[in-house]
C-alpha cells in the first residue's frame, strides 16, 4: 500500500480555494490524501485535546506520521520545558494515545539535525530513543552525510534493521555534509517512509536561522521528469514492503500538493475511504 500525503495541512492553499475561512482544513485535506505529517509536535508536545480532535476529524482509514518533539532529537530551538529526559519522552508518548488507540498512528518520525554525525555516542543515543519509543513504530531520518558515507552506509542500514527503525528515505539538495543522498533501501523492514524536501540547494545551505531562510529552504517545484524518477524509486521499494508512506515537504512555494497529486497519477493510485469533498463554494 502506497500512502501519499504532505507535511502539515495548513499551508496548502490550492486545497482550500473557494472554501470559507472558517472551514476545517484537516477535514478538507483528508478528502484529498490518506496521510499527513504532524509538524506541530516538533515545536511543542501537543495537548491531548488537539490529538483527540485531529483523530476525530479524519476518516477511519486516515493515518498520521507524527514528528518527534525537538528536545528528543537534539534540535532544542528555545527552552525545553521538561526537567528530565524521562519526563519529556513520557509527555510525548502520552500525547500519542488518542491516535494509537484509534489505529490512526502510522509512525513517529525522529528527524535528527545536521550536526548529529555518525559517531558512537550518537549511535548509543539512538538506542536510548528507541527504548523510550519501544511501543511505537518509528522512522529514523538523518541530515548528516556521514551516516551514508563509506564504510558506514551498510552499517547504518543494518543498524536500522536491528533496532527496528523505519528507514526515512529522502530526496533533498546534494549540498555537502549537511545533506544525505537518496538511498532507496527499506533496510529489511516491512514499512518505509519517503520524504521529498525539494532540491533548492541555495536555500538548503543558507543561514541556519531566521524566518526568511525558513521560507525559502523548501522552495522547489519538482518537474514531471523528476517526479517520474522518484515514483520509480517508490514503486521499486514498495514492492518489497507492506506499507509505503510518501510525504512531500516542498511547501515554501505551495508546490507540495500539486506534486503529490501528480505522483498519485503517475503511480495510478486510487484511494478509497477519503473524507467527502466539501463543495461550499457558493454557501
Amino acid at each position: 500500500m502506497i500512502n501519499i500525503g504532505l507535511t502539515g495541512w495548513g499551508d496548502h492553499d490550492t486545497l482550500y480555494e473557494g472554501m470559507k475561512q472558517s472551514a476545517n482544513k484537516l477535514e478538507i485535506y483528508s478528502g484529498h490524501f490518506p496521510t499527513v505529517e504532524v509538524d506541530s509536535t516538533f515545536y511543542a508536545v501537543q495537548p491531548l485535546r488537539n490529538m483527540e480532535k485531529w483523530t476525530r476529524e479524519t476518516p477511519e482509514a486516515f493515518r498520521f506520521v507524527v514528528k518527534a518533539y525537538q528536545g528528543m532529537t537534539g534540535h532544542e530551538r528555545g527552552e525545553i520545558p521538561f526537567e528530565t529526559r524521562e519526563e519529556m519522552f513520557e509527555a510525548f508518548t502520552d500525547s500519542l494515545k488518542p491516535m494509537k488507540e484509534a489505529g490512526k498512528l502510522a509512525m513517529v518520525l525522529c528527524q535528527f539535525p545536521p550536526w548529529f554525525k555518525c559517531k558512537k555516542e550518537n549511535v548509543q543515543y539512538l538506542r536510548v530513543c528507541r527504548e523510550y519509543l519501544k511501543d511505537f513504530s518509528c522512522a529514523l531520518e538523518f541530515r548528516h552525510q556521514s551516516w551514508y558515507a563509506e564504510p558506514f552506509r551498510e552499517q547504518t542500514l543494518s543498524f536500522i534493521k536491528e533496532e527496528n527503525w523505519i528507514h526515512s528515505i529522502c530526496d533533498e539538495p546534494q549540498a555537502g555534509a549537511r545533506s544525505i543522498p537518496l538511498v532507496p533501501d527499506p533496510a529489511g523492514q516491512d514499512e518505509v517512509l519517503f520524504r521529498f524536501h525539494g532540491r533548492n540547494e541555495a536555500g538548503w545551505t543558507g543561514p541556519s536561522k531566521g524566518e526568511e531562510w525558513r521560507e525559502v529552504r523548501y522552495l522547489y517545484d519538482y518537474t514531471e521528469q523528476e517526479l517520474r524518477e522518484l515514483a520509480e524509486h517508490v514503486r521499486n521499494v514498495s514492492a518489497r514492503v507492506k506499507n509505503t508512506y510518501v510525504l512531500f515537504n516542498n511547501n515554501s512555494g505551495g508546490h507540495a500538493a500539486g506534486n503529490a497529486k501528480k505522483m498519485i497519477d503517475i503511480l495510478g493510485l486510487d484511494y478509497r475511504g477519503l473524507a467527502p469533498r466539501q463543495l461550499d463554494l457558493f454557501d
